[in-house]
């Protein structure tokens, strides 16, 4: 099989071409990466001498790279995005360039070419919620700019399934943890700014709720939906481990011996979404998916691939 990943070089999709090349050897896969913020090299440097693993820098946006490779691939999964909210907020633009336009740009390719894709898309798309957890065909209410984008390239995607009969398939998954991820998300800037013994921040009263994945698990639902989805439809991806931010934070902390004085509250932001949640139940009950990961052997796998990075 040939696949082409966007946003390849990133925390998510990275971890995804290393389970695929380790389960499937003989597959061949394009990375077509930007190079912007969250995007590492070092992420893929185990692959540097793959004959049946190739880079491109270019941008999602860039038509004449699209149109050369999307004949030849039998699968796009699209990674490429711009993901972290507080940047959206101080300066939406570069979300909706790659969030938005980026799909635009992957969907006329496809539409022209008749090739599947799955497009990764967010919890967040649901905004917050009090109570219960968001399914599949539950309304949109995004709260910020980079939600908002993620939502708009969702509604994009399902008028070309309509109007195209095109093979897409959209999956939500909820916040992410793991090595290699970019030290501006929650986890792994706890665990550094822990190492070097900084004061923490958190917004508000560190109350709000996420629910927390290990990545290897989303990757694992990913093939699940690249080899057993059901075009045209979404799929909502979860581990049921709902945390304040606060308690995660101590629970960190807990595990590196650090002291809870590290913890430095501050001014909420901006729009700050209370909770996230979905419920997983279609993709656990179809394609027989579930996480494997427990948090605390995820945190613990995580702290000690930062730490070992410091070491080295």
């Amino acid at each position: 099989m040939n696949l082409i990943i966007t946003g390849g070089l990133g925390f998510i999709g990275s971890t995804f071409i290393l389970q695929i090349l380790d389960k499937y050897p003989k597959f061949k896969i394009l990375n077509i990466d930007a190079g912007l913020i969250g995007s590492n090299k070092n992420n893929l440097q185990s692959l540097k001498n793959n004959k049946n693993y190739k880079f491109i820098k270019s941008d999602i946006n860039n038509t004449k790279v699209l149109e050369k490779h999307i004949p030849h691939c039998d699968a796009i999964i699209n990674f490429a995005a711009e993901s972290h909210v507080d940047r959206s907020i101080s300066g939406p633009k570069p979300f909706i360039h790659s969030n938005v336009l980026g799909v635009y740009s992957i969907l006329e390719s496809i539409r022209k070419y008749k090739k599947k894709l799955i497009q990764v898309s967010t919890d967040e798309v649901f905004g917050s919620l009090r109570k219960g957890s968001a399914m599949e065909t539950d309304s949109f209410n995004p709260a910020s700019p980079y939600a908002a984008s993620k939502a708009s390239a969702e509604m994009l995607i399902k008028s070309y399934i309509t109007t195209y009969d095109l093979d897409i398939m959209i999956t939500r998954c909820t916040n992410n943890y793991g090595p290699r991820q970019f030290e501006e998300k929650l986890i792994p800037k706890i665990i550094c700014y822990a190492i070097k013994n900084k004061k923490i921040p958190v917004y508000g009263t560190g109350k709000n709720i996420r629910d927390w994945i290990y990545v290897g698990d989303h990757c694992n639902a990913l093939q699940k939906v690249l080899f057993k989805g059901k075009r045209g439809e979404s799929y909502n991806i979860s581990a049921s481990t709902e945390l304040t931010n606060l308690k995660i934070i101590k629970k960190i902390l807990k595990k590196m011996q650090k002291s809870e004085e590290l913890i430095h509250f501050t001014p909420d932001r901006l729009g700050h979404d209370y909770r996230y949640s979905l419920d997983s139940s279609k993709i656990q009950k179809s394609l027989r998916w579930s996480p494997k990961t427990d948090l605390d052997k995820g945190l613990d796998l995580t702290i000690n691939w930062y730490l070992e990075k410091v070491r080295k």
